[in-house]
């Protein structure tokens, strides 16, 4: 645990249980998951119960309780993008890492995940990896964008 880095997180915040989910936020933002043990002490400072805290962590999409990847890579599988091959095209991503979709490869370098909408779908199929999105994305294409990205 890393106290004080979590202490200049609470540090910001008013200590209210109205502070949650920004709390989170810069938790999940720090770390890139959000770990048991901050929890604790976030559930303590708060005054929120511990299974209140779960139950946001795990509404929310946005927050991991497992530890993400150095890359997020992110393959849409809505309908547009389902029906132009994204389930066959997060397969081939993960096939690729060597990973399921909802975990992380064993060196932390990336976290594969599938989203309902990524926002392009007349480019579809379309994945993202951090930050940058991939259009018309092929099964051929995967290893020269992962390529990018790896250490």
């Amino acid at each position: 645990m890393d106290l004080e880095r979590l202490e200049g997180i609470l540090g910001r915040f008013d200590g209210l249980p109205a502070d949650l989910i920004p709390v989170l936020q810069e938790i999940q933002d720090s770390y890139n998951y959000l770990p048991k043990e901050e929890l604790n002490i976030v559930a303590q400072r708060l005054n929120v119960p511990l299974s209140q805290i779960y139950s946001v962590a795990t509404f929310f999409k946005m927050f991991s309780l497992l530890p993400k990847g150095k890359h997020v890579c992110r393959v849409c599988v809505g309908t547009t993008c389902h029906l132009k091959g994204g389930q066959r095209l997060a397969e081939s991503v993960g096939h690729r890492l060597g990973v399921d979709i909802g975990y992380t490869t064993k060196d932390m370098n990336f976290t594969l995940e599938t989203v309902g909408c990524l926002g392009s779908c007349a480019q579809a199929p379309v994945m993202m990896i951090d930050d940058t999105y991939f259009a018309r994305v092929t099964v051929d294409k995967v290893p020269k964008i992962i390529k990018q990205y790896q250490k």
